[in-house]
C-alpha cells in the first residue's frame, strides 16, 4: 500500500506542505525531547527527517517515523526511539514504527537556528556552522555561552557525552562544554 504522504529532508519547522495528520504527527514529536540536552527536541536537533502515514483498513492507520542519531554510538538513541513511538501512539495509530537510519549521516547543521539559541541559553555553546570542510579557524572561534567572548580554547575534546568538548573562557575564567560541530 503507498503512502498518504511522506516527507524527507533537513526539517527546521513543521512542513506546511502535508496533510493534517502527518501535521499532527511532526507537532507531537516536539514533545519529544533529547535526554541528554532536555531543552533540545527531536526537530530542533533535525534527527527526524521522514514521516510516513500508510492507511490501514478500519479507522486506524499507521505511522513510520525515521530518524538518524547525531552519532553512531549515541546512547541516547533508544530512549527517543521510545519516546518517540509513545508520542505518535498517542495520535490514534495503530501502530508506530521508528526506524533509525545510520546510511543517512546526521551533522550539526541539521540543528535549527533555534536549537542553537536553546544550546546557548542552556549553558552550551552551540556547534559552528561548517561552510566545506571544517577548518582549524572554525574550531577556534567559539563563543563562550557566559560572556559571548570568543577568546576561548579547547581544553579537551571529550565532555559529558560523545557530542561535547570541553572548553576555557579566558574573558570570565569560566569552564563551558560546546555541542561538537559534525
Amino acid at each position: 500500500m503507498d503512502p498518504l504522504l511522506i516527507n524527507t529532508g533537513p526539517i527546521q519547522n513543521i512542513p506546511d506542505d502535508n496533510s493534517p495528520e502527518v501535521k499532527a504527527v511532526w507537532l507531537a514529536l516536539e514533545n519529544v525531547k533529547d535526554p541528554e540536552i532536555p531543552v533540545l527536541n527531536v526537530i530542533d536537533m533535525g534527527i527526524i527527517y521522514n514521516v510516513e502515514i500508510n492507511p490501514a483498513e478500519g479507522n486506524a492507520s499507521t505511522c513510520t517515523v525515521t530518524m538518524t542519531p547525531t552519532f553512531v554510538g549515541c546512547p541516547a538513541i533508544d530512549m527517543m526511539k521510545k519516546s518517540v513511538e509513545e508520542e505518535v501512539m498517542k495520535l490514534g495509530f495503530s501502530s508506530v514504527e521508528v526506524k533509525v537510519d545510520f546510511e543517512n549521516t546526521w551533522t550539526s547543521d541539521r540543528m535549527s537556528e533555534d536549537a542553537k539559541i536553546k544550546l546557548e541559553k542552556f549553558g552550551l555553546a552551540p556547534p559552528v556552522v561548517i561552510e566545506g570542510e571544517l577548518t582549524e579557524a572554525q574550531l577556534n572561534n567559539v563563543r563562550c555561552p557566559h560572556c559571548h567572548s570568543t577568546d576561548t580554547t579547547l581544553r579537551s575534546a571529550f565532555g559529558s557525552t560523545l557530542c561535547r568538548a570541553i572548553r576555557f573562557c579566558f574573558a570570565c575564567q569560566q569552564g563551558f562544554e560546546q555541542f561538537k560541530p559534525v
